[in-house]
Formats: structure tokens, sequence, C-alpha cells
């Protein structure tokens, strides 16, 4: 690993500058789901035991350079402090006086949550003179907000290129899994990517094929495939005009060695309601005036069959309909196998993006995989083979 943790920075009596991401779901003044901040809570308690001083640095929806009332931290507060067991100073700012005078009053076990980054416009220009502002405030940068590290902002890189720079936890977390998944895998790898649009994963198809042996491409792109091979899908979801670009991934699949896994048979419907009436036909015989809405029983054996073969599984995006039953039947079974073979030691499996953690937490699968990614788009740049600025800047 070319960038440091928390065990290799001197954090006692530091003021420790952590970037995490605490853009949680609001209603009324209060949090409705705390999952992003119980996953940084590891590292503050980190910090905290090693004499630290954490100091926290984070966005809060869109304020566009902004001071907006509406987006101010303070309204996270409450769950920080509830889900930390101790109180949490606030600054009305991220910088200038106010943070400064917050940061100069930190005795030790104190724990800071500065002012939304993205009031100022530097934050998202990564503004030179907003960054040396930043950093003046602290000895140690910590970044522990993956799911941001894909943006090159004042608190996510400029940043990391002024003080010494470690990852949290969660961060430590985030790239540790992704690289036993992507990195150096253990073989054989297999992905699986589902969703509505090929448009939104041809970058990630096309760097999957030429790391994986085995891809099942599932939900609506599954139908641009099968269209593009000449096979009527009837009244389904798909991009017809997408039926070159999907030829030249199985060709590109074909001549990495990577074996593509499409449906062989389908549950098709004449509506797209839950309990629809629905029949199996095979993949190349939807009726005219039906939709397909999942793979079939046929094609989950198929991909059963194989998984249980896989060493290592990347997971993003349903194989259906899933949030109507009962067309969540695949993705239920699917994940449901590839939860069992992790808990039984057999299959490193990492999942994350999109629909997936809503997918794998309704087949209550998620919990036993090996990894899941909090991270949205992070998560597809690195699966696409992007380099993230964030985690760059904390190997420079």
């Amino acid at each position: 690993m070319a960038w440091k943790t928390l065990d290799e920075m001197e954090l006692a009596g530091k003021v420790v500058l952590t970037r995490v991401d605490i853009n949680v779901p609001v209603k009324n003044g209060t949090v409705t789901d705390d999952t992003r901040i119980q996953r940084i809570l590891p590292t503050l308690r980190d910090i905290l035991a090693a004499g630290g001083k954490p100091v926290l640095l984070a966005h809060f929806g869109r304020p566009k350079g902004e001071r907006v009332a509406e987006m101010s931290l303070s309204v996270v507060r409450p769950a920080l402090e509830a889900a930390l067991g101790r109180p949490v100073k606030f600054a009305e700012d991220c910088i200038g006086g106010p943070a400064k005078k917050a940061v100069a009053a930190l005795e030790e076990g104190d724990v800071l949550l500065l002012e939304n980054t993205r009031f100022h416009a530097g934050e998202t220009k990564n503004d030179g003179a907003f960054v040396a502002a930043l950093a003046a405030l602290g000895d140690i940068y910590c970044n522990d907000a993956f799911s941001a590290a894909h943006r090159a902002h004042g608190s996510t890189e400029g940043i990391a290129r002024l003080l010494p720079s470690c990852a949290g936890r969660l961060m430590q977390a985030e790239l540790s899994a992704l690289e036993a998944a992507l990195g150096q895998p253990e073989r054989p790898v297999m992905a699986v990517v589902g969703g509505a649009k090929v448009s939104t994963k041809l970058d990630l198809l096309g760097n999957l094929v030429e790391k994986v042996d085995h891809l099942v491409i599932g939900g609506g792109m599954a139908n641009t495939f099968l269209a593009a091979q000449g096979i009527n899908v009837g009244k389904s979801l798909a991009e017809h005009d997408l039926a070159d670009t999907a030829n030249e991934i199985l060709t590109k699949a074909e001549a990495a060695g990577c074996e593509i896994i499409l449906p062989s048979d389908v549950v098709v419907a004449r509506e797209f309601a839950a309990n629809a009436e629905n029949e199996v036909t095979a993949a190349d015989a939807c009726p005219v005036d039906a939709m397909i809405l999942d793979a079939g029983p046929a094609s989950v054996d198929r991909i059963i069959a194989t998984m249980e073969n896989a060493k290592t599984l990347i997971w993003n995006g349903p194989l259906g309909a899933f949030e109507i039953e009962p067309f969540d039947k695949a993705t239920n079974a699917a994940a449901a196998k590839a939860a069992e073979l992790s808990e039984a030691g057999r299959l490193i499996s990492v999942a994350g993006g999109g629909d997936t953690v809503a997918a794998l937490n309704k087949a209550h699968a998620a919990d036993r995989f090996t990894y899941i990614s909090t991270a949205g788009g992070a998560f597809l740049e690195w699966m696409e083979g992007k380099e993230l600025p964030g985690v760059a800047a904390l190997s420079a």
C-alpha cells in the first residue's frame, strides 16, 4: 500500500483534520439513517485513543458555495454525539476566525465538527487559498471519506498535498477490499453487473471484461445485449441504439477470455406491477406484447454454478426488477448463494454502488458479504479503472 494508515502516524497531541462523509438523510431536523455516521466511528475512536484531537471536515447537500441555513452540519451534530457517546463541539465555519478559535480551544478527548465545507466556493474549485486556510488548522490530515474520493475538492484532495496524510479506517477498509477484488484477486473472478441501462456502465463493462473470468449481465442491461444479437425482447426496457456497442463489448470479452453470461430464460409480464401475471420463457421467446422483468430459474442455476467455482465476486446492480415481487427472485437467489459461500470462507465478495446495497439488503444477504461499500460514484469509478483524486493524493 502506497498510502499510510492511522497506525503509521504519531497522533498524540496533534490536531487531526479528518475528512468524513456524514451527508446523511434528514427529515424534520432529525437524521433518519445514521449508517454513514456509524461507519466513521472506528476512525474517531482510534484517533482519540492515540491522544489525537479529531476535527471533522465534511459537506452536506449542495449549497454551491453559499451559506444555506438548512444545509448547516449543525443538524447532524446530535446524531453524531449519540453515536460517539460524547459531546461534539461545533464551529460555525470551516476556515477563518470561528474555526481557528474552536481548534485552539480543543483539549484531549474533544471532538470538533466544522461547518459545511461547501459553503465556500473554494471547496469544489480546490482553490489554493481555501485549501491553505483548511490546512492551517491542523497537524495531520486523515481521509475517511472514500465515497467522496472521486472528487478533486479542497477537503478531499488539495489538503492531502499540504499535510502529512493517511487513510482512516473506513477508507482503509474500502481500499483493501477493492484491491482484493480487482487489484490482485484470487481467481476465478466473477462479476455481476445489473441495472437498467448499458449507457451508464459502458466504462465499467469495458474495464471488467479485461479483469474478470466471468461477467454476468442482468436487469435491463441484459435486454440490450439480447436485442443486439437479434433477439426480440418485446416491450422490454432496452437501448436498441447501443447494439453496436454491446456487440463490441462481447467481442472484447471473447478476445480477453472473459465469459459473458446472459439470461437463457427470462420471466416476462404484460405490466410492470407487483404480482403481475407472469410466465417463464426462453430468452429468445419473449412475446411481442410482454416485457422481461427478471432472469429465469435456469439462468439463476447457471449463475449459482459459476459462483460455486469462483474465488472472488464483485457485485453491482440487481438481476431484475428487484423492487417488486415476484421479479426479485433471481437477485434474491443469487445474493443468498453469494452470502452463503462468503460465510463459508469459499468466496471473497465485494459489492456496492447504486441500487446494489438496497437489493442485497432486501435479499437479507448484505451483512454476510465480505465487504459492502457505502460509496456510490467512487465505487463505480474504481471499478471502471479510473484514478480517484482523493486516493491518489494520499499516495503522493
